[in-house]
């Protein structure tokens, strides 16, 4: 601490750790600190929690995955009912 910062301090007075480190007052440093710490675990939740964002883009890949198969079972169903229409106009022939 410089010669002229010690003459500010009054008799008795000690500079804290945090005022010497950060500049802030200890109430200061420690309310810094947990708003840093809530936004941290926020974050966290944001990208890894429940409603996050890779649970939206795995719910989105798996739609992709069921809009497909729709598709397929869509073109397998009209190949199955074509096949079912012509064998009944050849039962319907046979009798």
């Amino acid at each position: 601490m410089h010669h002229e910062d010690q003459e500010f301090l009054q008799d008795g007075e000690k500079e804290s750790l945090t005022e010497r480190y950060f500049g802030l007052t200890t109430v200061k440093f420690f309310i810094a600190a947990g708003v840093v710490l809530i936004v941290g675990v926020y974050m966290g939740f944001i990208f890894f929690g429940d409603n996050s964002l890779s649970v939206l883009l795995e719910l989105e890949e798996h739609q992709n995955y069921l809009n497909n198969d729709i598709e397929r079972l869509k073109a397998e169903n009209a190949e199955l009912q074509k096949q079912y229409f012509e064998l009944k106009e050849l039962d319907a022939d046979s009798q």
